[in-house]
Parts: structure tokens; C-alpha cells; sequence
């Protein structure tokens, strides 16, 4: 089973906290849109006939999009790869642009049946220090919408440790979504990104910076508030009921082939990456040539067990001993000399032939990955 992933790179504004390419003129909407249709035409061979079992739109804001042209770029990916009947595919969406009209428009006339939504935060506060171009009611009734829509299989976003939330806010954050019976959770630490606005922001002193011990006390909270709530911690940042795991995003964790689109999308094979260009005119005008921009880079051994190891240890299944030894044996005694130190500070623990990060690993899961890492 394979992955599709799109990039729609437009937002209506810019997150003050965001790096990832945007831009925030629709100008070349409709030729950035014809470019997405020729490259997935001219990469129809990239997975090698593998089956589609998700189609994911990310950003920027998919949700800028119309449902006609959702449909357009999906009969497209139809044409050209084999699509599971019950396959996951995924709209990232900003709340104000989920209006009734607009659900009920991807509800009747896109196959999209599973909603990402960028709420961020239920807090005002919160979400002027981001910048984001909604507002906590319109978070709540989009939410509702949705629902009532029929898309039962919904995720929202939050983020954590930033100056405006406090452990209460937090917690209230939290409770809304109980409330409101959001079946999955994606939660991410507030980071300061090079060159982001909130970066030049904190160095002229105009806003604070992020602090590491809040944002690892309401980590803990996340936590702790989930497990209360049934929710499954699946991998560090994502929080599941009644195992509504993100197929897509789960693809990516256990090693799965994907093929992504789009100005600035990164794809994988398992045995190289490959992104396109990040810029929206020069992919455009390659596209137009029937040239896909992208560089690649094909993985070394070394390289493959460090991206099975940073990604299987952030999982609840955690690191196989039995795959290590399968596909990375040259690398299994590294292994588990170094995990073995974590295991003795009760960050890891071993179950059977599974090691899985503990509460307090869960804190620290970026440096144990990294210092299990083979430097070549």
C-alpha cells in the first residue's frame, strides 16, 4: 500500500509560528492547479503500480480550494493509479473557511471523507499571538458542521507552550475537545522556526518566547488528560479513540512508500527521497516544460536505519528488533548497545522484541532517537 500527497501552497495570511511554503496570493491558483494535474500524469510510474490506500491535501490551506477543483485533481489521480474503494483521503482545512455551504459542498460532490482542521487553539488570546484568521467560535461551529455533515472521521490540531496559554487554558483547550467529540488529536509544542515572523518577532522583543518547561508541563498534561478520555498515544503527537489512527501519517511512520505533489512536497520510496522545487513560478514554468523540479537523494544504509529508528521509536509499536535484524542486521549490536542505556533510565522498555519509549522518554524522544543514530 502506497500514499499520495498533495501540497495546495496558498493561505489566506501568514501564521506568525510557520515555515513551510505558502504563498499568500491566489494569482497562480488556477495554473498552480494544471501543474499538480501534469505532474501526477508525469509521475504515474513512481510507485511502481503499488495501490493507493490514502490521498491526503496539506499546505498551506487546501480548503481554499473548490470542491470542483478537489474533484479534478482526485478523477486525475484516478486515471493514473489504482485507488482502494475504502481509501483514507484527507482535506486539511481552516476554520473559517469551512462554512455550512462549503462542508455540504465537499460532503455531496468530493470523495474526501476524513477532515484535518487547523484549529490551533479554543483560545482568543492564543490565536492572535499566532495569527490565525479565525476565531475560537468559528472553530466550534465548523467542528459542528462538519458533523453534522456526516464526516464522522475529523482531527484538529492544537498547539501547545505558547506565552498565552496557561496550564488552565490548556486544560479547557483540552475539555472542548472531549466536549465536542473529536475522535483524533494532533498536538504540537509551539516552536520558534528560523526566519518565521515570530522569530523576528522574539529577537526585537515584541513577543516572548515559548517556554521549554511549560510546554513540557502541558505536554504532560496532554498526556495524562487523553489517557483519562480513552484516547490511544499512537505516536507523540497524535492521540486516536477507538483506534481512528491517521492512515495517511501512519504510512509515513512505518516506512511506507509515497509519492508527493506539489511545489516543495517531499516523496519516498524506501530507498531515496526526492522533493520538488519551493517556488511556485519555477514550478509552474517546469511543469509547462514537462519537467518535474525536484533533486533526490538516494539513502545510504546507515541513512534508511536512521529513519526507521526516528520514526518506528515515536510510535506506541515502537522499534522492531526482529525488522532491525531483517533489514539493518549490519546495524543491530549499535543498536542495542545504545538503547540499553535509555532502557536502564526507564525511558525505554522492551516488550518482547518491541522497545517503546516510556511517559518520561516520551519528553525526550528526539535526543534518544538521535543518539541511536549511525554517523557514518
Amino acid at each position: 500500500m502506497a500514499g499520495i500527497y498533495i501540497h495546495i501552497p496558498f493561505c489566506k495570511q501568514a501564521c506568525h509560528y510557520c515555515n513551510f511554503h505558502f504563498s499568500t496570493s491566489l494569482g497562480q491558483k488556477d495554473a498552480m492547479i494544471e501543474a499538480i494535474i501534469h505532474e501526477i500524469f508525469l509521475q504515474k510510474n513512481y510507485l511502481n503500480g503499488q495501490k493507493i490506500d490514502t490521498i491526503y491535501f496539506g499546505g498551506g490551506t487546501p480548503s481554499l480550494l473548490s470542491a470542483e477543483e478537489l474533484t479534478k485533481i482526485i478523477d486525475t489521480i484516478h486515471q493514473y493509479f489504482f485507488i482502494n474503494k475504502n481509501a483514507e483521503i484527507t482535506l486539511e482545512a481552516n476554520p473559517d473557511d469551512l462554512t455550512e455551504t462549503k462542508i455540504q459542498s465537499f460532503k455531496r460532490h468530493t470523495p474526501i471523507n476524513r477532515l484535518s482542521i487547523g484549529v490551533q487553539s479554543f483560545s482568543e488570546d492564543d490565536l492572535r499571538y499566532m495569527n490565525r484568521a479565525h476565531n475560537a467560535e468559528e472553530s466550534k461551529k465548523c467542528i459542528q458542521n462538519a458533523q453534522n455533515q456526516g464526516f464522522e472521521n475529523l482531527t484538529i490540531d492544537l498547539i501547545y507552550g505558547s506565552p498565552t496559554t496557561s496550564n488552565e487554558q490548556w486544560l479547557q483547550n483540552l475539555e472542548t475537545v472531549f466536549e465536542l467529540q473529536i475522535p483524533h488529536l494532533s498536538s504540537y509544542a509551539l516552536t520558534v522556526e528560523p526566519k518565521t515572523i515570530l522569530d523576528k518577532h522574539i529577537q526585537k522583543g515584541i513577543t516572548h518566547a515559548p517556554d521549554e518547561e511549560k510546554s513540557a508541563q502541558q505536554f504532560q498534561i496532554l498526556m495524562s488528560q487523553t489517557a483519562k478520555n480513552n484516547f490511544e498515544h499512537y505516536e507523540i503527537s497524535n492521540f486516536a479513540k477507538n483506534r481512528q489512527y491517521a492512515r495517511h501519517n501512519t504510512a509515513y511512520w512505518t516506512g511506507n512508500s509515497y509519492l508527493a505533489l506539489g511545489p516543495s512536497a517531499h516523496s519516498f520510496d524506501g530507498r531515496s527521497r526526492q522533493w520538488n522545487i519551493s517556488n511556485n513560478a519555477l514550478y509552474i514554468k517546469s511543469l509547462a516544460q514537462n519537467k518535474v523540479p525536484f533533486e533526490i537523494e538516494i539513502l545510504t544504509s546507515a541513512q534508511q536505519y536512521n529513519e526507521y529508528v526516528m520514526t518506528a521509536l515515536r510510535t506506541m509499536w515502537g522499534c522492531d528488533l526482529k525488522k532491525i535484524q531483517s533489514q539493518f542486521p549490519s546495524f543491530e549490536s549499535y543498536f542495542l548497545q545504545n538503547i540499553a542505556i535509555y532502557v536502564a533510565q526507564n525511558n525505554v522498555f522492551r516488550a518482547d522484541d518491541h522497545f517503546k519509549l516510556t511517559p518520561s522518554g516520551k519528553l525526550l524522544a528526539d535526543g534518544i532517537a538521535s543518539a541511536l543514530f549511525f554517523i557514518e
